[in-house]
């Protein structure tokens, strides 16, 4: 007989005065598991986080995290539940208060246990200072030092990296991958940032409206999307239509391909279409070509080094072995 889910949620929803439906929201997490939930703004990402989190009065549904049940905040006089800490993109820190002073007034661990939650969060620095001397990515670590001084078995993040600078965010990814590793704690992540979930995510769910429409592993999701909101969220793509290269058409009269299965020549080729080179974007690690072909389709291109030349002519070939065809739309 199978053991039960880390964390269940079943049949969820919510409605509110503005119309927003949550609907029938279904999944479960594993234990050390990392799941993120992925869809664009307003799609309900971070009211099924507060939900989970016991933060938020569900419609209808229930959540169990280890088979016992999240209640609402309805249901009790403080809201939550003492093995789920949750952390918003706000920073919600008192001003005026030393980081130490902050910390103590909720810390349930031994002072030995608690300078290991400090090593790793990379705050040991900033004990002595006050909270309002600290940058935007220094409250933000300081605030995750907080709510894992709970001694929480689930953490939820919501949008974790929507307001750091680019520094910042590559230590909090960091600590956010050994706070599973090294703490043992299941970590539940909501964002609408690709570059945040597709390199830590175990399994993503795709929400939209209000609904979970696709699940998988990051790489079934990225490479074959069942839609062109699935792609569109987790990385660019190229639509070319499937005349222009003369295939039978399938469910979907449009072709998804990634920008880096399509490739800039000098000659034509089997499955290649002549093109003008519109733009050439520098990014550091690699270079984006746009390209027109058909006079009216815009191609995007990736490569190391820049190829060709704005205004060049030239030929895009596409890998057809990794084109996507969507089942449905947007």
């Amino acid at each position: 007989m199978s053991s039960s889910p880390f964390l269940q949620v079943t049949g969820i929803r919510k409605s509110n005065e503005n119309g927003f439906h949550l609907s029938e929201i279904h999944f479960t997490q594993s234990q050390c598991q990392k799941l993120a939930i992925a869809g664009e703004t307003g799609s309900g990402k971070s009211t099924l986080l507060k939900i989970i989190g016991g933060l938020l009065q569900p419609d209808a549904g229930t959540v169990l995290l280890k088979n016992e049940r999240v209640k609402g905040p309805d249901e009790q006089l403080i809201a939550g539940h003492p093995a789920i800490a949750y952390l918003s993109q706000h920073f919600e820190l008192r001003n005026h208060y030393r980081v130490e002073e902050e910390l103590d007034y909720v810390n349930k661990l031994t002072p030995a246990s608690a300078d290991i939650i400090f090593e790793l969060c990379k705050i040991t620095h900033l004990l002595k200072r006050r909270t309002t001397e600290l940058s935007g990515g220094e409250r933000q670590r300081v605030s995750l030092t907080r709510v894992l001084l709970s001694s929480p078995s689930l953490l939820l993040l919501d949008e974790p990296y929507s307001n750091l600078d680019l520094h910042h965010k590559q230590i909090l990814k960091k600590v956010i991958r050994d706070i599973g590793s090294i703490l043992n704690i299941t970590v539940l992540m909501v964002s609408h940032d690709a570059g945040d979930i597709l390199p830590w995510a175990e399994k993503i769910l795709i929400i939209k409206n209000g609904t979970i429409t696709e699940q998988g592993t990051p790489q079934q999701l990225y490479k074959q999307p069942a839609s062109l909101y699935t792609a569109g969220l987790l990385g660019k793509y190229n639509v070319v239509p499937h005349t222009l290269l003369h295939l039978p058409a399938k469910e979907s009269a449009l072709i998804l391909i990634r920008p880096e299965d399509c490739y800039l020549t000098s000659a034509p080729s089997l499955h290649s279409v002549e093109g003008l080179v519109k733009e050439i974007y520098y990014y550091g690690y690699m270079y984006e070509a746009e390209t027109v072909i058909n006079g009216q389709y815009t191609i995007i291109t990736r490569s190391e080094q820049p190829q060709f030349d704005k205004g060049e002519k030239v030929f895009v070939t596409f890998n057809t072995s990794r084109f996507i065809w969507p089942d449905h739309g947007l």
